[in-house]
């Protein structure tokens, strides 16, 4: 164990930049503990791990933050499947988003599996490059600040935890690992937790067109949230949009005895599953998601309508966070 610690002094910054970077690449690693680790040694440069820390950071989400500005919300569907974090993280960031902007970026680095969603997002939602690199140094800054600041603090209670495990030899060793494998099972668990929870009898995008086509088009509820619908105005015809917000406050004002559609544009149509359980929850027991979404419908070549352009209030709002205005989309 004095080798560990020997290894954390004389490397405390490289170690820092290697987990700051495989944390936010996606990989369950928890960067914070070295940052806490280094800043209680008195032999690391501070500075030295504060920059590496954050370069990490910009390094790894950046990567993310292209990927979203090229693929889009195909790219954060790819990382809710790769990922161990709920797909409900990517409904978390989009909410972040809408209601701070780019200073959402700083909320993010604090909450697993947001702090990975937040930066495609930002792509995908078409912040500029300069914001988010502004945005991004400036969270990871404050980031790292919080637990170098709290190593400092507390590097007594530290140091005393460093000289117990030293003499616990490679039983210290096994405990860390222990404590690792519980992590990385906690995440697990709240993965299939959800994948659970979000089984739900789906409703087909060509079953939703002949009922439309039939004249019994059910109440149809465009659930993405308002930046979402933002940034993508296509919808499904006659489609009313309503966010989770806005729907917990309306759930009575839908008829109980009619079929109820809700589709959104998130990984495992996560916010949809969401709403057809508040629905069911609130005696609307034939509301279901739609298998695919708004994706779905508009690559089954069906009709698409546009939602009204957000205000200008709106809308110079999205340009103070560096998010433009996204245009109407023809189809």
């Amino acid at each position: 164990m004095n080798d560990l610690v020997a290894l954390v002094a004389a490397h405390g910054a490289l170690l820092v930049f290697a987990a700051t970077l495989a944390a936010r690449v996606g990989a369950p690693v928890p960067a914070a503990p070295f940052l806490v680790a280094a800043a209680s040694l008195h032999s690391v440069s501070l500075a030295a791990v504060l920059a590496a820390a954050v370069f990490a950071s910009v390094l790894g989400d950046g990567a993310w933050f292209l990927a979203g500005r090229r693929y889009g919300y195909r790219m954060l569907k790819l990382l809710c499947k790769v990922s161990i974090s709920p797909d409900s993280c990517v409904t978390q960031s989009e909410s972040f988003f809408g209601r701070w902007g780019g200073i959402s970026l700083l909320a993010a680095k604090f909450l697993p599996g947001v702090s990975v969603v937040a930066p495609p997002m930002a792509g995908a939602l078409g912040m500029s490059t300069l914001a988010f690199i502004g945005y991004e140094m400036l969270a990871s800054a404050v980031w790292a600040a919080c637990f170098l600041v709290l190593g400092l603090l507390f590097r007594e209670q530290i140091q005393a935890v460093f000289d117990a495990m030293s003499t616990m030899g490679g039983g210290a060793l096994v405990t860390l690992a222990l404590i690792a494998a519980a992590y990385l099972a906690w995440r697990t668990w709240r993965r299939r937790r959800f994948l659970r929870d979000s089984g739900l009898l789906r409703i087909g995008v060509d079953e939703l067109r002949a009922l439309v086509d039939a004249d019994a088009a059910p109440v149809i509820l465009d659930v993405r949230s308002e930046l979402g619908r933002a940034s993508d105005a296509r919808c499904i015809p006659g489609a009313l949009p309503m966010d989770l917000g806005a729907l917990r406050q309306a759930l009575h004002t839908l008829p109980a005895d009619r079929l109820i559609v809700a589709y959104c544009n998130c990984p495992n149509d996560a916010s949809a599953v969401a709403a057809a359980r508040l629905l069911a929850d609130a005696g609307r027991p034939h509301a279901r998601p739609l298998a695919g979404g708004l994706e779905a419908w508009i690559a089954a070549g069906h009709p698409t309508a546009q939602h009204a352009a957000p205000s200008t209030q709106d809308a110079a709002g999205d340009a103070a966070a560096g998010i433009p205005h996204a245009h109407s989309v023809g189809t």
